[in-house]
């Protein structure tokens, strides 16, 4: 028996409707936090546009500190206030310990195998665990302070070349020529570029486009049946782009194999890493996989350069927007290491303008705008409201470094802040939940320590070695949305030296 066309329209209505309906009777009896109402089937997709970070503390302003919102067929809670962050990333930490399967770390990071995006558990602990004895701890950073003085030599070196020739610094191509060269140093006991050229370039155009793309809001992730199409094209970039960085890294694996026997006595990070695999007594949840282990070489490389790189950037940025920032800086420099020397990391204690600058930069452009993204184990209570299982939760560290009822004149790029009483011992290593740059809890990031350590000596070095000019009418400070907060612009400026030459040659 055939339905008539009014009979198909009733049920169609029926199972598109029931849902909501069921929604709606659930939520009178465990009501959800306040949130846009959204759109069928795409929700609240179309309000997050091209700057996600700036709409959802907008919304907030409408909504509140917490904000519930349907994205495709996807519940997404947010936090925005560092109360609502420390409800979630602390007091519930353990049902927030998992990340959300979306397209982003199932193409690029091999399916989820690396540090940044693996399931909580056993294998997560151990790469956590390689990764910060051998690199990112505080002890291992000591020990591989010499390489990152070594590295910086010739970074001062070539654009103390630049400097000689006239030409603009790209401020950019400087650092991620630095970090990668720093990264390479430790992990694999060799420098990655030699030379600033077509790699070095190529290399930081994949890093841009990782950091960029990982960050979309895909439409196939909330929507899951219209992920077929790939509407955006995001998912065709990603396979392109792995595929580029899986040619790079196993380059990287077969000849770190082919040399290890040149490394007995001092063994890098991919060298505990190739043993830890290779060990065939351990238990197999204790050994890595050549897939993990080229998943953590992409986010070493990649989160470890870009991160960093885009809050110096900042960070210089606003100085040469505001002169007199830059000029107290020097000043504190001069007085307390002179004009005869290089910056060294032991400095960085004596400098505290130049650590508040650091701050108000994490403060203002955090690196990560939202929070890499987590998912409720379980369905919980926040505040009394309902928070269904496998919702997923965004953190807007970029609204929270921006709140007037926590920051004075929160627009305005003031260092001094944070040498007053009131901020002075807000520290953004994921303690003070004012400033959570990094995140905060069990899975903050693995490179907290590190990214602060070079942010604060990079910056240092750069600020304390020449004299900067912008020769722009303004400064651009737009923003590009991704995981990491990359500026639209690159910054490209002239430096003067400062030192004597002595202090601009590299070191091995």
């Amino acid at each position: 028996m055939f339905l008539s066309v009014n009979q198909l329209i009733a049920l169609f209505s029926l199972c598109f409707l029931t849902p909501f309906i069921i929604r709606k009777f659930l939520s009178k009896r465990r009501p959800l936090p306040p949130g846009p109402r959204g759109y069928p089937v795409v929700g609240a997709l179309p309000l997050l546009g091209r700057t996600p970070h700036v709409a959802l503390a907008k919304m907030a302003k409408l909504y509140g500190p917490i904000m519930y919102m349907k994205v495709g067929s996807r519940g997404m809670v947010v936090a925005s206030t560092p109360e609502a962050a420390r409800t979630f990333l602390k007091t519930l930490e353990s049902n927030f310990l998992n990340r959300p399967t979306h397209a982003g770390p199932t193409i690029l990071a091999y399916d989820s195998q690396d540090m940044v995006f693996a399931p909580y558990g056993p294998r997560w602990r151990l790469l956590r665990k390689l990764s910060s004895l051998h690199m990112l701890g505080g002890k291992a950073l000591d020990d591989w302070a010499d390489l990152r003085a070594a590295e910086l030599g010739h970074t001062l070196q070539a654009m103390h070349q630049s400097s000689v020739r006239g030409e603009a610094v790209v401020v950019a191509e400087v650092l991620v020529y630095a970090m990668a060269n720093m990264i390479g140093r430790v992990v694999l006991s060799r420098r990655v570029f030699e030379t600033k050229g077509r790699e070095l370039n190529e290399f930081k155009d994949m890093v841009v486009e990782l950091m960029t793309t990982a960050g979309y809001f895909n439409i196939g992730d909330f929507i899951p049946w219209m992920g077929w199409m790939d509407l955006q094209g995001i998912e065709k970039g990603m396979r392109k782009l792995h595929e580029k960085f899986d040619v790079l890294i196993s380059k990287m694996l077969k000849e770190h194999l082919e040399s290890r026997n040149k490394r007995k006595n001092r063994p890098d990070l991919l060298d505990v890493m190739l043993t830890n695999r290779d060990d065939v007594d351990s238990p197999e949840q204790e050994r890595l996989t050549t897939t993990n282990i080229k998943a953590l070489l992409l986010n070493l490389f990649t989160a470890g350069t870009d991160t960093s790189s885009s809050a110096i950037e900042w960070a210089l940025a606003e100085m040469l927007k505001n002169p007199e920032i830059l000029r107290k800086a020097h000043d504190e420099m001069d007085r307390v290491i002179g004009r005869n020397r290089r910056l060294v990391e032991s400095d960085i204690p004596n400098l505290p303008y130049l650590q508040a600058v650091c701050k108000e930069t994490f403060r203002k452009h955090p690196s990560t705008p939202l929070n890499l993204p987590r998912s409720s184990a379980e369905a919980c209570t926040v505040d009394g409201y309902y928070i269904p299982k496998n919702t997923r939760l965004s953190v807007n560290i970029w609204a929270i470094g921006r709140d007037p009822r926590v920051w004075e004149n929160p627009l305005d790029f003031n260092p001094e802040r944070f040498l007053s009483e009131k901020y002075a011992k807000i520290d953004p290593k994921g303690t003070d939940f004012e400033l959570i740059p990094f995140g905060a809890g069990r899975r903050i990031c693995a490179g907290t320590r590190m990214g602060v350590v070079m942010v604060e000596c990079l910056l240092g070095t750069l600020v304390h070695s020449f004299d900067w000019k912008f020769d722009g009418e303004s400064m651009d400070m737009e923003e590009t949305f991704g995981l990491a907060l990359q500026k639209a612009v690159p910054l490209a400026t002239f430096v003067t030296p400062r030192l004597p030459p002595s202090c601009y040659v590299g070191s091995n």
